[in-house]
């Protein structure tokens, strides 16, 4: 899905699109069901609410932001995924005007605290949405408290979201979500050959995504299953057997 524009004939200046793989069916909530469940809801309803997700990275922010725009999408809203990190180089100029949106996710907020242009064009979006009761997702390493921005109106601002503490999911939970990446995509791939990859490579979702979309390029070529003994040529084959 290509991110909406916000008037007619503007376009998002960015090369990018969301994840195929970034929807609800293949997010894993763990210990962050409060939190998944909210941001469901914005989505697919006429609430409106400021949520701010914080957490270490590969932990399902992105992901759960990307979804949420996509089904938010889907239900008939002006929604827009915007992450920032990748988007710092077109300038603050980036944020002008998306308070007019049904529904916002930004994503990746921290590095542009302190920057005076960036702060002030983020003011006006939260105190957009925030007036507007109109559904902004905000995602964060860090909770709002901890941020140190150099606006004040903004840290008000910022202090009225809605906070979760989004966490990493454990390894059961975690073999769960590979499994539903790879239903997704059309590959069955059992809890067995799931925990066998996890044992293996770096046990955060995005590096075992990333081998699991080489697995599916590998057995499509092969025409093969994705069981054990294809996972283990597969790694020792990349240099990423342990």
């Amino acid at each position: 899905m290509p991110r909406r524009s916000t008037q007619p004939g503007r376009q998002l200046a960015l090369p990018l699109r969301l994840d195929p793989q970034a929807n609800f069916e293949t997010l894993v909530d763990g210990a962050n069901s409060a939190a998944f469940t909210h941001v469901r809801q914005l989505a697919s309803t006429a609430r409106g609410d400021v949520l701010w997700l914080w957490g270490g990275p590969g932990r399902g922010k992105s992901h759960a932001l990307q979804a949420a725009c996509r089904e938010a999408d889907e239900a008939g809203k002006r929604a827009m995924y915007v992450p920032l990190d990748a988007a710092a180089e077109a300038g603050p100029e980036l944020l002008a005007d998306l308070d007019t949106l049904d529904f916002l996710a930004l994503d990746a907020l921290d590095p542009l605290a302190g920057s005076a242009e960036w702060e002030t064009r983020l003011f006006a979006v939260l105190n957009g949405f925030q007036s507007r009761e109109r559904t902004l997702l905000i995602a964060a390493r860090q909770a709002p408290s901890a941020i140190a921005f150099a606006l004040p109106d903004l840290a008000s601002r910022a202090a009225g979201a809605i906070v979760y503490r989004i966490r990493a999911l454990d390894d059961e939970e975690q073999a769960l979500a590979l499994i539903r990446h790879a239903r997704h995509r059309g590959l069955t791939l059992d809890a067995a050959a799931a925990r066998f990859l996890q044992a293996r490579v770096a046990r955060d979702m995005p590096a075992l995504c990333a081998w699991l979309g080489r697995l599916d390029a590998a057995s499509l070529q092969a025409q093969r299953r994705i069981t054990i003994p294809f996972i283990r040529e597969a790694l020792q084959g990349g240099q990423a057997a342990p």
